[in-house]
């Protein structure tokens, strides 16, 4: 008597629970991501053969664009309010609390001290308007707030980090060669001799040691 053969059916597969999985993930990615800041001024890096990356925190960023201004930019919130305090302290300029949370979210700044405290009461549309009239830190030898800001920025974010403080100097391709080697004699002059130079490698920011 012939065998019964039983009825073959193909092999299903349940997707449901990685479709779980890629709806976790794509929400956790949505939730954690940061994005960059808008800068108050971009910069075209020169290109680089370095594959060594700049560190993601407690970075002083001192940016040199073409027009031979130098932007100041500090990553941590805590730290850059602080050193507001700490600086307007030394010239006598006094910034409300409305205006220190505003300059904790700014990505950096062309400006003296004392033209500070009306730019950070402007809307963030109008001060768009005025990013490129920014004529920079003051950085000469009779009026050196660049060096004031580096220092206290550096002081505050120890006092609080309790970590050390990079120094990346990002400049322009066509930036003016004597602005970029006058702050890094400035730094120097300070016993600062080690910081990086941000470069750029196929569309992604390294840093030369120096």
């Amino acid at each position: 008597m012939p065998k019964v053969k039983p009825h073959r059916t193909s092999p299903s597969l349940d997707m449901t629970p990685m479709v779980d999985l890629a709806f976790l993930l794509v929400t956790f990615f949505m939730l954690t991501t940061k994005f960059a800041p808008e800068e108050s001024v971009v910069v075209d890096t020169p290109s680089s053969i370095s594959e060594l990356k700049l560190p993601e925190n407690n970075v002083i960023t001192l940016t040199v664009d073409k027009d031979k201004r130098v932007f100041f930019g500090v990553d941590a919130k805590q730290t850059k309010i602080q050193a507001l305090q700490r600086v307007g302290a030394k010239y006598g300029v006094n910034f409300t609390a409305a205006q220190a949370k505003e300059f904790g979210d700014l990505p950096n700044f062309a400006l003296p001290i004392n033209q500070l405290g009306s730019y950070l009461n402007m809307s963030k549309e109008d001060r768009k308007q005025v990013n490129a009239k920014q004529p920079g830190v003051p950085l000469d030898s009779l009026n050196n707030q660049l060096i004031d800001w580096v220092l206290e920025s550096r002081r505050a974010n120890q006092a609080i980090f309790k970590k050390p403080t990079y120094i990346a100097i990002k400049g322009d391709g066509d930036a003016d060669v004597p602005t970029v080697q006058q702050v890094i004699k400035i730094l120097q002059e300070r016993d600062i001799n080690r910081f990086n130079l941000i470069t750029d490698m196929e569309n992604k920011p390294v840093a030369a040691a120096r």
